[in-house]
Order: structure tokens, then C-alpha cells, then sequence
């Protein structure tokens, strides 16, 4: 399967923080098409193992990329069948309004956001944005036939499919951090073609957008020599600052700072000069808010990378990226575990 297919295929399976059920079972089994060993755990994180094809002793290494997504939880039921509503995750509640979401009851039900047309609103309420607090769920049924088929903390996703832009570029929700997982499969079919030692593990965590929780318990679990996470950064954007924001077309981003090892992110860099793939810097001064801030500090401490895809439009409906980028940032990986030979552990000193 290609990347692009895979990806459409993951954003359309629901799997919110917490709900991912879905969603690993079949990022399981895209993984054991190549892996050795591939299963899950009670929180739904999927560990994929691939064994190194050289007989050379070569580090225990983790790459972790969150499989769940943001979304939404019934809060209440009104007695005309309008549903109230919370978020998961960061939603940005700006795009919520007339959005086409479906609600996971005991069935899927189709619905849509809605608020008080500015018709009737006063002129104090048209200058204001609409609240979450303010916007329901209308599935268009009765309040009797809602209740029976839908319960207070039942979970809500969007419906945005993948969609083609010009450019290589691609929209649609749930792309931070589904493309990353969507990496970690390209990463596995390149180092199909490249020699290298010790173990891999690919591992697509859980309840990454709700505080990294699926990150803490696999690395605890897996106890990696080097532990690379995969997300998204922030792609260049009308009026963002330049600073805070990335080329879409120039490849993955490296980032640097205190949460990343030194060495092994100046080796990472060399690999990508050596083999002429485009990659760009990120500045990353504190906690990078991806599952590296917990791969980092599990057990004694993890040496960790991170390495990032731009993404346009993040935490909403129509989140875009370049396929591009996916591809390049697979290819530095393989090529980076492959570099990692007989005396890899001079990397990690100082």
C-alpha cells in the first residue's frame, strides 16, 4: 500500500484520545506486513519489532508516532435531541461551527453544528464568536430516539476526508499525527533495502494529544538505547512569523534543544547532508509537547531525536501537508539506524 492510501485510509478511522481502538487494530495490521513481531498493548499502543539483517551488535532503537486524534464527547441531551458538547484534545473551538461531525453511539450517527443564526442573535452576540458552550450536535431526531441510541460520554469525530491539493499537498483532519504513523510504515519498507543491526520498534502510541500518556508507557516498556519520536511542526501560514514556522516543500524538520541529544541530532543532520536530503532546523528551546518530552525522561533517561513534518492548519479540520515530506523524512531514518554500526555508542557519550 502507498503512503497516500494508507494515510486515507488511517483519517477515516475514528480514534480519539482514549478511543483508539479502531484505529490500532488497523495500523496493527499494516505493521505486520513488515515487522517480525507486531501486537498491542491494553492502552492501544502498537509495537511493531524488526530485527537488524547484520550480524554486527546495534542499538535498541524506539520510534514513536501517536495514532489518536482530537474530538469531541457527548456532554448532554436536550429534550429536542440537541447534543451538547466538550473537547478531547486542543480542539480549536473557532472552526467548530457548521461542522460535519458523527457521533459513536451504539451507532454511527451523522451530524452537524449549529448555533443561532445571526439573524436572531442581538447586536452584542453578532460581534462576538460563538462558544463551544453555545453550539449543538443536530443528528435530526427526536430527543426519545437520541437518548436511546447515543449516551453522555459517548465520543465525536469529525468528518473530514483526505483530499488532493495542488503542489503535493493534502488536507483533511487527523493528519498530526496519522502521517506520522504513516512514516514509521515507509521507514520500515526502506530499511527492507538498507543493511543494519540491533532491534527497531515502531510503536504508534496512544493519548499522545491528552499528555503523552501512550509515549510514557511504551518507552517504559520497550526501555530503548535511542528513542526517536515523530510529529508534526508548524507549516508556513499567512501572518505567521517566519521563526515559528516551516517551508512545506524542503523536507522534514530536525529539531534542536534540550529535549533532543546533541550528538545523536548532529548525527541525524550529517546523514541528511550525506545523502542530499532536504531538511530543515527547528528551534526547540523547552518541552516540545510531543511524545519526545516522555521518551526523553522514562526509566534513567533516553537518549531521543525528534523529527518533524510542516503541517499547515493544525488542530483542525483541513490540517495539510506535503506527501513529499513523509517520504524524505522516512528515508533519513532508515539511512539513520543503518549509520548506527560497530562502536554506535561513542554517539551518546560527551
Amino acid at each position: 500500500m502507498d503512503a497516500k492510501k494508507f494515510l486515507s485510509q488511517l483519517i477515516d478511522i475514528p480514534g480519539v484520545s482514549g478511543y483508539e481502538e479502531k484505529v490500532s487494530k488497523a495500523i496493527k495490521e499494516a505493521f505486520e506486513l513488515y515487522c517480525d513481531e507486531v501486537h498491542c498493548d491494553a492502552f492501544y499502543n502498537v509495537y511493531g519489532k524488526k530485527v537488524g539483517n547484520s550480524e554486527n551488535s546495534g542499538p535498541k532503537i524506539m520510534l514513536a508516532a501517536h495514532l489518536d486524534e482530537i474530538g469531541l464527547m457527548v456532554k448532554d441531551i436536550d429534550d429536542k435531541g440537541f447534543i451538547s458538547f466538550t473537547n478531547i484534545g486542543g480542539v480549536d473551538q473557532r472552526i467548530l461551527l457548521s461542522q460535519e461531525v458523527y457521533v459513536h453511539g451504539k451507532k454511527r450517527l451523522f451530524g452537524v453544528i449549529g448555533a443561532k443564526p445571526p439573524h436572531l442573535q442581538n447586536r452584542d452576540q453578532i460581534n462576538k464568536a460563538v462558544s463551544m458552550e453555545e453550539m449543538v450536535i443536530d443528528v435530526g431526531l427526536s430527543s426519545e430516539k437520541v437518548k436511546e441510541l447515543i449516551s453522555i460520554g459517548d465520543f465525536i469525530t469529525f468528518n473530514s476526508p483526505l483530499t488532493q491539493l495542488k503542489g503535493g499537498n493534502v488536507c483533511g483532519k487527523s493528519i498530526d499525527d496519522r502521517a506520522g504513523v504513516v512514516m514509521l510504515y515507509e521507514t520500515m519498507k526502506e530499511l527492507d533495502k538498507l543493511v543494519y543491526s540491533g532491534e527497531i520498534y515502531f510503536v504508534a502510541t496512544a493519548q499522545e494529544e491528552v499528555g503523552t500518556r501512550g509515549a510514557i508507557i511504551s518507552t517504559y516498556k520497550v526501555n530503548p538505547d535511542i528513542g526517536i519520536a515523530i510529529d508534526v511542526t508548524h507549516g508556513d501560514t499567512p501572518d505567521a512569523s517566519k521563526d515559528e514556522t516551516h517551508a512545506m516543500d524542503k523536507g522534514p524538520a530536525i529539531a534542536m534543544g534540550p529535549n533532543m541529544h546533541p550528538k545523536l541530532t548532529q548525527k541525524l543532520m550529517d546523514v541528511a547532508q550525506e545523502n542530499g536530503i532536504d531538511h530543515l532546523v527547528e528551534v526547540a528551546p523547552g518541552l516540545t509537547g510531543t511524545d519526545a518530552r516522555s521518551m526523553q525522561v522514562s526509566r534513567e533517561g533516553v537518549p531521543t531525536l525528534l523529527i518533524e513534518l510542516p503541517l499547515r492548519y493544525m488542530h483542525t479540520t483541513v490540517e495539510t501537508l506535503n506527501m513529499d515530506n513523509v517520504k524524505k523524512a522516512a528515508k533519513l531514518t532508515a539511512l539513520f539506524i543503518a549509520s548506527l554500526k560497530e562502536g554506535w555508542e561513542e554517539c551518546l557519550t560527551y
